[in-house]
């Protein structure tokens, strides 16, 4: 499957409503399409997903699905000893999100393409939009979008 955005954000189970706006916001603000895949921890009707998303799901490029897009796909996880910043992201990648008291399941996290933003040692992780604006805009930096 051929991602329709510049890029594609992919959120795995997640859990958390204003989390999931928040980045739906981003997709709209950036061009990139969103993909919530497997079961959600909350209703897409949810007053704190739309609140977080405020008037911008309209312009989100939404895609449910059971599994993971296929295509080039980069999983983050605090796993990987790969940088984010060592990828040379092109158009059309998909960046893969666990959900938030989880992360992604270690079949993802020991990929060759799981990648991680670097903390610093101690931390649990980074809040899932925070991680996700940061990925997505050193990757739409690499391609000179938008």
């Amino acid at each position: 499957m051929k991602g329709q955005g510049t890029l594609n954000i992919v959120l795995y189970e997640p859990e958390i409503p204003q989390n999931t706006g928040n980045i739906a916001r981003l997709c709209a603000c950036c061009g990139a399409s969103l993909y919530l895949v497997g079961r959600l921890g909350f209703s897409l009707a949810d007053k704190y997903t739309k609140r977080a998303g405020l008037d911008y799901w309209d312009s989100v490029n939404l895609h449910r699905a059971d599994e993971i897009p296929q295509g080039n796909c980069y999983y983050l996880t605090t796993k990987a000893a790969r940088k984010y910043t060592d990828v040379e992201f092109k158009p059309g990648d998909f960046l893969v999100f666990g959900p938030e008291s989880r992360g992604l399941p270690e079949q993802y996290t020991n990929h060759p393409n799981a990648i991680a933003i670097p903390m610093v040692s101690g931390q649990r992780s980074l809040n899932l939009s925070n991680a996700a604006a940061i990925v997505v805009y050193e990757a739409l930096r690499q391609i000179g979008q938008p």
